[in-house]
């Protein structure tokens, strides 16, 4: 079984320019069925990063993808999959399994 680790990066806060869109904490929560069920031959381990809390104890990847959603190169939520960036701001089901079945599925 493939081991993929994903990473959700996000705020309390909704992004200003994902007004209507879930929060970041809903997007996180929304993965973990929607992955389970569509690829149930994965084995994914979640990850939540808070951009606004204390970033003490994260890898340098991490803390990269942090400082280029602060300097607005990138918006929250934004999903990694083992360390590849997948989709960032307006989250769509299409992105996350365009990704995995360009990238994971047929590797």
């Amino acid at each position: 079984m493939e081991h993929v680790s994903v990473v959700v990066y996000g705020a309390d806060v909704i992004c200003a320019s994902c007004v209507n869109a879930p929060t970041s904490k809903d997007i996180y929560d929304w993965l973990q069925p929607l992955l389970k069920r569509k690829y149930p031959n994965i084995s994914f381990k979640y990850t939540y990063i808070d951009i606004t809390k204390d970033n003490d104890n994260l890898t340098d990847h991490d803390l990269q993808f942090i400082e280029r959603i602060e300097q607005d190169e990138l918006f929250y939520p934004l999903i990694t999959m083992n360390d590849e960036y997948v989709a960032d701001g307006y989250i769509q089901t299409k992105q996350i399994t365009r990704f995995i079945d360009q990238k994971l599925v047929n590797e």
